[in-house]
């Protein structure tokens, strides 16, 4: 009788639990689907347009809208694409309702510095349809004021900042941690990669002269590029700006408004009143109409069509000549899966082929934003880059950063644009396997031993050191890879094997840089990467273009295209003293988990101070 008073009693309280999860699954659900209604509207007549960077604007777009989601508030923030912006500003310029643009800086969106460029780019085309471009913002910035000086006109608030210092590089060394944590790194490098710094994290303490080198030159090209921009845009010397920012001469308004980087010190409500006077007329509250980036793009609809791969039914439907826009955005990994951050080898080689053998699809224009990764995938997603220029046009535009398998991958190409902010080039490759045997034993207490057929059968692993004869394998293959990748540039850029052998040595470029040594063919970023893939494929103002995107699985289709992540767990006890150092290192450094094989790829530590 207790038996099942005890069965009924846990039974009841099963269900109650069961009927609660999935009530408040179902409403999660429900939440989520409600997220999903798109927002209807008009613009406003007399209307300002606002850059307010609220959102983050990327160079791909997510996998699915639910890549986006917010956990924390539950709602949906797809990012906006550099694409649709871009679009959207030439739209405005046309648009009767829009009578201006007001730079306004005040959200915490992302935007790297390539795509700020671009959208710098951008606005001033947009001047030349004589509409006004008026910046305002508290507290500028450096990049921020960069863009700013796209504008008619820069208002600062009267006790705002505006920050006015260089360009720097910083990178984070982990060898200090390594010892202290007994991890030993072996590194594979050819000679001849003495650039090649993405390695040096782990066995140095600080830039090698050679990579100090490097970054100084890449950090002063940059610095030239903008200082030069933002005299143009002033019509301020050259010399005095670049004094200014050595000096840190600008501290306040007052500086700023005295060296005539600025126009004006005011506050927001006298911002409204300069809309006036741009003509722009005030409405029934007697309130100036405006309408934000996002709501723009979506009122007007102008996001090119999306299309999953392999669905040739879609292509089909459009009946222009097709420009197919191909994201390679992330680390370049091996396999054929698809993730926000990642470029897979084999799924990018697979969207390649699609474009090539669609007969509606007359041009390609492939948007590089990658540190670089596998040499591997880079090689399965070159050979199909290859067969694809020998069948139509390739145009490669590359974002923040097509370097080292990010340039492999573009080296194919009919035309490579890059921003003059661009970092690409590091021609090189490396291998690195790490060896934690010491630190388990050490650290914890944990010990391996092995038994097999000769001292290197089995799998490299982390858990012990290498043999003689593996380190000479792995350097085989280092110096092969290496070979080939130098050998796919010489002929994708038609530049004799011994110039490419003297700029590459993994050494980083600009994009400005990269045009002046043959690695790119102009500046210039997605506008002039599709004009130049029509003109090659002679459709100019008679296409329509097409972004692939991911197919769905069952799951994702159900919840609306739920996006999915992957995390990586590993199994020491949280009780250890050095767990949380440990732990963190492993996270940061995934290769350490995968020997990863061997890697063209740009220190993922080096971070740009601008």
């Amino acid at each position: 009788m207790n038996f099942w008073k005890t069965f009924g009693a846990s039974l009841l309280a099963f269900a109650v639990t069961s009927a609660l999860v999935i009530g408040a699954v179902i409403f999660f659900i429900f939440q989520l689907l409600l997220s999903f209604e798109v927002e209807t509207g008009t613009v406003p007549n007399q209307s300002v347009l606002y850059i307010n960077l609220t959102e983050d604007i990327t160079d791909a777009p997510t996998a699915s809208p639910l890549g986006a989601l917010d956990a924390t508030t539950m709602t949906l923030s797809e990012p906006v694409t550099i694409l649709q912006t871009l679009t959207a500003i030439e739209n405005a310029s046309a648009d009767g309702r829009i009578k201006g643009i007001c730079i306004y800086c005040s959200g915490d969106g992302f935007i790297s510095a390539a795509n700020i460029e671009e959208l710098r780019a951008a606005l001033q085309r947009f001047k030349a349809s004589g509409k006004f471009v008026i910046a305002y913002d508290d507290t500028y910035t450096q990049s921020e004021y960069y863009l700013a000086t796209a504008a008619d006109e820069i208002i600062i608030n009267p006790e705002g900042t505006l920050d006015w210092r260089g360009v720097g590089f910083t990178t984070l060394f982990y060898k200090g941690l390594m010892d202290k944590l007994d991890i030993e790194a072996e590194i594979f490098r050819p000679t001849e990669c003495k650039y090649k710094s993405a390695v040096e994290p782990f066995f140095r303490t600080n830039m090698s002269p050679e990579n100090r080198l490097q970054m100084e030159v890449l950090a002063n090209s940059m610095w030239n590029d903008i200082v030069d921009d933002v005299a143009a845009s002033r019509n301020l010397d050259v010399d005095q700006l670049k004094s200014y920012a050595a000096n840190l001469e600008i501290n306040t308004p007052e500086d700023a408004l005295s060296r005539g980087m600025v126009d004006r010190i005011a506050y927001e409500d006298e911002l409204f009143d300069r809309f006036g006077e741009y003509g722009v007329k005030r409405n029934d509250y007697g309130l100036y109409n405006s309408i934000g980036l996002r709501d723009y793009i979506t009122y007007i609809n102008i996001s090119p069509k999306r299309v999953s791969v392999g669905d040739k039914s879609a292509i089909e439907d459009m009946n222009k000549p097709l420009v197919a826009i191909i994201y390679a955005e992330g680390q370049i990994m091996d396999g054929n899966m698809y993730a926000d951050g990642y470029v897979f080898g084999s799924r990018l080689a697979e969207e390649l082929r699609q474009a090539r053998l669609d007969n509606k699809t007359k041009a390609v224009v492939v948007r590089v934003n990658s540190p670089g990764g596998s040499a591997l995938a880079s090689e399965v997603a070159w050979r199909e880059m290859t067969l694809l220029q020998q069948t139509k046009p390739v145009v490669i535009s590359m974002g923040d950063m097509a370097a080292s398998g990010g340039y492999y991958i573009s080296a194919p190409a009919d035309y490579i644009f890059a921003d003059k902010l661009t970092l690409t080039g590091s021609i090189g490759v490396f291998g690195v396997i790490y060896n934690i045997e010491d630190t388990l034993k050490n650290k914890l207490g944990l010990t391996t031993d092995t038994a097999a057929t000769s001292p290197s059968a089995g799998d490299i692993t982390i858990l012990r050191s290498l043999t003689k004869e593996q380190r000479e394998s792995i350097m085989v293959g280092v110096d092969r890879v290496y070979s080939t990748f130098t050998s796919h540039v010489s002929e994708g850029r038609n530049l004799p094997l011994e110039d490419v052998l003297n700029i590459a040595e993994g050494r980083v470029w600009s994009g400005s840089n990269a045009v002046e040594i043959g690695l790119v063919d102009d500046i210039g970023g997605f506008t002039e990467a599709v004009a130049k893939a029509t003109e090659l494929a002679g459709i100019s103002n008679k296409y329509a273009l097409y972004e692939f995107n991911a197919p769905l699985t069952p799951f994702e289709q159900w919840l609306m295209d739920m996006g999915a992540t992957a995390t990586v767990n590993i199994g020491i006890s949280r009780n250890s003293t050095y767990f949380e150092e440990i732990h963190n290192f492993l996270m940061e450094n995934p290769l350490l988990l995968t020997n990863g094989g061997i890697q063209a790829i740009v220190p993922g530590e080096m971070q740009l101070e601008f």
